[in-house]
């Protein structure tokens, strides 16, 4: 069995096309197949909003890595290889943020599961030029294409969604990227969430930030918290800062794979974990997360989560604290509390 996705294998069947470029990789990767293009390529660059792919990319010096919200690094480059992400916002983002950077005449291979909506860069890549399928295999497709227009300067700003949220006669403005979770709506299990706890004080880590919703109104309903927020979305980062920003609150907001950057001392650990990693279902970083949290809190630390009611977490929680209490649940959503 391959050890790349199916969108790589289909890149794979087709080097020729990576032959002496200078090649910035982007969106949905999540293999080492840039390590094998660099055999090919006259460089490699890898951007990449997603922290734990960053980290993984650090062990490989051959290949320069960029974590972030935008393309910054001042290295040559001809060719964009876009693995199509499930958000079709997120790739109109990354496909606007990379035009304007890079401009008239790079070159474009895009690749993705045709579940993912791939055949959309048809039509989304008609502002830049022209661009054609020339191979499919493993349910996937493989585009080239060319950027033939100047395209306009790339703004930031132009890309949050802001909407508001109505939280115990509180109204927060909320700013959220594409491809973020709560883009655009409040989550019924985030409020639920927030219906369920009691009220804070000392160190607080919301895991799983978002768009901040969570950690903006904790931080208003309990001034006095220390708030830390963290996710391993890029995008989420940006959005969870302006959040705290528009609501003129206080907290650290920072890029974390799990508890990679964390720290060890916090009250409370909150979360409305996600559960997909890319198109799949994916529990490994929520399982971690309830599995070592104890690791990360006082004697006294206590554990808030939601999740769809389905999902295995309580024998998990039990295996770390000893217990898991169902504090409040719906026909689709359940709220478990464990306390060190």
């Amino acid at each position: 069995m391959s050890a790349y996705t199916a969108p790589s294998q289909i890149a794979q069947r087709q080097l020729a096309y990576f032959a002496d470029k200078h090649l910035v990789v982007a969106g949905e990767v999540e293999d080492l197949f840039p390590l094998e293009l660099t055999e090919h390529c006259a460089s490699v660059s890898v951007f990449t909003t997603h922290y734990g792919y960053y980290r993984q990319l650090q062990s490989h010096p051959e290949i320069y890595s960029e974590f972030g919200i935008e393309w910054r690094a001042e290295k040559p480059a001809d060719m964009v290889l876009l693995y199509w992400p499930k958000a079709k916002a997120e790739a109109e983002y990354l496909l606007s943020m990379l035009m304007s950077k890079l401009g008239a005449g790079t070159e474009i291979v895009v690749v993705g599961e045709n579940r993912s909506g791939v055949k959309s860069i048809e039509q989304q890549f008609q502002a830049y030029g022209a661009i054609n399928k020339y191979d499919s295999a493993r349910r996937c497709s493989f585009y080239w294409g060319q950027c033939e227009q100047v395209t306009k300067p790339f703004e930031l700003q132009a890309w949050f969604k802001t909407y508001q949220v109505d939280y115990q006669q509180h109204t927060l403005t909320v700013k959220s990227l594409p491809g973020v979770f709560s883009h655009g709506e409040f989550d019924h299990g985030s409020r639920l969430l927030l219906d369920s706890l009691p009220t804070l004080r000392g160190k607080t880590l919301d895991f799983g930030c978002g768009a901040g919703v969570i950690g903006a109104v904790l931080a208003t309903l309990n001034p006095d918290i220390e708030l830390e927020m963290t996710d391993v979305s890029a995008l989420a980062i940006a959005s969870s800062q302006e959040t705290l920003n528009a609501n003129q609150l206080t907290g650290r907001v920072f890029a974390s794979d799990v508890y990679s950057n964390t720290a060890s001392d916090y009250d409370y650990i909150i979360s409305n974990p996600p559960f997909h990693s890319g198109l799949d279902t994916s529990y490994s970083a929520t399982e971690t997360l309830l599995r070592d949290a104890p690791n990360h809190q006082t004697a006294h630390g206590e554990l808030f989560i939601v999740a769809n009611s389905f999902l295995k977490y309580p024998p998990i929680i039990e295996g770390s604290y000893g217990h898991c209490e169902t504090i409040n649940k719906t026909n689709k959503f359940s709220i478990y509390h464990a306390k060190k």
